[in-house]
């Protein structure tokens, strides 16, 4: 069982859960997860809860390769109506303000969001775990490479997984250091690594567990899928379950997806293979 407090709530849990994707943001790479006003946030977090998710992961800047990186501002301007909206109507569902600007996280929890999911673990903004300690926020990082310009360029590596696994138990350090023991790991599928490092990845998530926290596996209709069958990100969700699926048994605790539905069967049917 895993325990992570999320603000007001104590978040516990012993079967994989579901982080759905809501993007308030016209720039992310695939249609299907945006959303432009407050009705609409609100009508697909409840198909979202209803199928099956425990988390809402709302952001405000797309991080897909050449996107425009948008100012705090703006993100807040983009988030906060639609975070205060799914709270209100959801308010037992743990909200995720999907940022790497710690003044986006801190508006965000106070505005109703629960956890922070920061692809730059805290790498991006020096005053990113000083804000999610002070108000006890859950936290996922993730593994990454290179700055906001250069998050999607493929460096060297000798070893992508004790790669990872260092890099978090240098973050792990950090955090304890602020009070911060329990948070959610990434391992950055798609962030800074080629499309064998991507699957190596889930190949071998188990190595993960030696870190000794939850695993959230990112890969929903990413483009080492839709490259790999030559398809595009609309036809991807096949390929996406499958990756999901290995995950799951690999030992990943939250699926963050697209496609709610689809990733709740992958849990539910991999439950009797375990």
């Amino acid at each position: 069982m895993f325990k992570i407090v999320a603000k007001d709530q104590i978040w516990e849990f012993q079967i994989p859960q579901i982080m759905a994707i809501m993007n308030a943001t016209q720039d992310s790479f695939y249609e299907g997860s945006r959303v432009n006003n407050v009705d609409w946030a609100i009508e697909k977090a409840g198909k979202f809860i209803q199928e099956g998710a425990q988390i809402i992961d709302i952001g405000g800047q797309s991080t897909r390769p050449g996107a425009t990186i948008q100012t705090a501002q703006k993100e807040l301007n983009n988030i906060l109506p639609i975070i205060e909206a799914v709270h209100a109507n959801y308010p037992n569902t743990i909200i995720s303000i999907d940022t790497f600007h710690s003044a986006v996280a801190e508006g965000a929890l106070k505005a109703g969001a629960h956890m922070v999911n920061d692809i730059s673990c805290g790498s991006f903004d020096d005053n990113m775990f000083h804000v999610v300690a002070k108000l006890q926020a859950a936290y996922v990082g993730m593994h990454i490479t290179g700055d906001q310009h250069s998050l999607h360029v493929v460096p060297e590596r000798v070893d992508i997984i004790q790669e990872i696994i260092s890099y978090f138990n240098e973050k792990k350090k950090t955090l304890a250091n602020l009070g911060i023991t329990n948070w959610i790991i990434d391992p950055g599928f798609g962030f800074g690594k080629s499309i064998a490092d991507n699957f190596k990845i889930v190949k071998n998530l188990k190595d993960f567990s030696s870190i000794e926290l939850p695993i959230l596996l990112g890969v929903s209709r990413k483009s080492s899928i839709y490259k790999t069958l030559n398809i595009t990100a609309d036809e991807a969700l096949n390929g996406t379950t499958v990756l999901n699926t290995a995950g799951i048994i690999n030992g990943a605790s939250i699926l963050r997806v697209h496609d709610v539905k689809e990733a709740k069967e992958v849990i539910d049917l991999a439950a009797y293979l375990s």
